[in-house]
């Protein structure tokens, strides 16, 4: 990074899904959300698994909750110690969580450190790509306002395509936002889900049966790709991975030459809302 800018740190909350790999590369910091059971609070990724959580749910669907006020501000404090000036901060969409409201929040007033929040409006790796890319523009020496823009207007080159098992856990979960269900479960309709303008579940397309949904799902990531000269790919499951492997070899074989991400699976607390089963696709459009 050019010594002329200020040090710039990237914090990503754990439901943006940026593999470990990266994670560790680029120096990022995670902000871990929670995952509360009758008798026990985990912080999601760091005390408990996803294949934890599919395990339990027999017994007992946990709720998930957003960090608190104290765990925040002792990351924050945590950056400015480590000696970073300025602070991009990067959360899953506003529309599906209260994450990035309560960042602002206690940013707002933080002193010591200039911090910018953005609202990815997506979920999962799709959120991720945008902490990834910061660390790059980061890498590059762009200033903190020029990554700020960028930002902003990568967020319209973002899409994640996903389906999942059952809609029974966004149901409970309350996440089901503009998503169909009970008609969809009735009829054995499988909804392609993705995030809107507004970062709110929506339905794609609904096709019926889940091996339909799947080829549905690759079929709509190939098409938001195509035309486009530089992309990055990730796919992500709960709790499937033998089929997103294969899911993974088809997306490569049709995008040949252009970089991968392997989330591999989504963090616990996803896990949480959607059940196993998930398989998603995620695609970013790279501009200049």
């Amino acid at each position: 990074m050019s010594t002329k800018h200020k040090r710039i740190a990237v914090l990503a909350d754990s439901c943006c899904d940026v593999p470990a790999d990266l994670v560790q590369q680029y120096g990022l910091y995670i902000l871990p959300l929670k995952i509360i059971y009758h008798d026990h609070e985990y912080l999601d990724g760091v005390d408990i698994t996803p294949q934890e959580v599919y395990e339990r749910m027999g017994q007992e669907i946990p709720k998930t909750s957003l960090p608190d006020g104290e765990q925040i501000l002792h990351k924050l404090d945590q950056i400015k110690a480590d000696g970073y000036e300025q602070l991009i901060v990067i959360t899953l969409s506003g529309g599906l969580s209260g994450t990035n409201n309560l960042i602002h929040l206690i940013a707002d007033t933080y002193e010591g450190m200039e911090i910018f929040i953005l609202d990815t409006k997506n979920i999962a790796i799709g959120a991720g790509f945008h902490a990834i890319q910061a660390a790059r523009y980061i890498e590059q020496g762009l200033s903190f306002s020029t990554i700020q823009e960028k930002l902003q207007r990568d967020i319209k080159n973002v899409k994640i395509f996903f389906v999942v098992e059952t809609l029974e856990y966004l149901q409970k979960g309350g996440r089901i936002g503009l998503v169909a269900s009970l008609l969809g479960n009735a009829l054995n309709l499988k909804p392609v889900i993705s995030c809107n303008e507004e970062g709110v579940y929506y339905t794609v397309t609904k096709v019926r049966g889940r091996k339909q949904s799947i080829s549905r799902t690759i079929e709509l990531a190939k098409a938001y790709a195509q035309g486009h000269p530089r992309i990055h790919l990730a796919v992500c499951h709960g709790g499937a991975s033998e089929l997103a492997a294969a899911v993974e070899t088809t997306m490569k074989e049709a995008l040949r030459g252009y970089e991968v991400f392997i989330s591999s699976q989504i963090s616990p607390a996803l896990g949480v809302h959607t059940g196993p089963g998930l398989i998603g696709i995620g695609i970013e459009r790279l501009e200049d």
